[in-house]
């Protein structure tokens, strides 16, 4: 079994190499909905998106911050899966000091440009923060997994 700190490094270097998660939340009455959303990653393991606060998730979220999520490297192959699942808490960062940087983050790593100027100042800048954490690795072997909770 790797330490901790080798499991979060297995965890980050996924999240660093991938764009898109699938976020998971509940609607009004409880049914679960999807959505796929690109993200920005700190290094305390936060995941960060731009999203319309008309959007479902965005909605379901305002009802209940709790979320979970997954971000997985596309395959073909069964000996190739590796993914990350989680559960955790979002919330909207408001304060331009802390959302501009993350915003220009955001663009660069998606080259959005200015074509998107306006539809990114009306979108809301969410931040997950996973507290638990699920890794596959199907290229150690079958059902290779770890789990990691971690507290703040």
């Amino acid at each position: 079994m790797q330490k901790p700190s080798r499991q979060l490094e297995s965890i980050a270097a996924l999240l660093r190499s991938q764009s898109t998660l699938a976020l998971a939340t509940a609607n009004e009455v409880g049914e679960p909905c999807l959505a796929p959303l690109f993200y920005v990653l700190d290094p305390a393991l936060n995941l960060y998106w731009l999203s319309s606060a008309g959007s479902q998730h965005s909605r379901n979220l305002l009802r209940n911050p709790i979320a979970s999520a997954a971000v997985y490297r596309h395959t073909e192959n069964w000996k190739q899966i590796c993914g990350v699942q989680m559960r955790g808490r979002v919330e909207p960062i408001l304060p331009p000091e802390r959302r501009n940087p993350l915003v220009k983050q955001y663009c660069r790593r998606f080259a959005l440009g200015s074509v998107f100027r306006l539809a990114i100042r009306s979108s809301t800048l969410y931040k997950f923060h996973p507290r638990w954490f699920r890794y596959l690795d199907n290229s150690i072997h079958f059902g290779y997994n770890f789990e990691l909770t971690r507290q703040d």
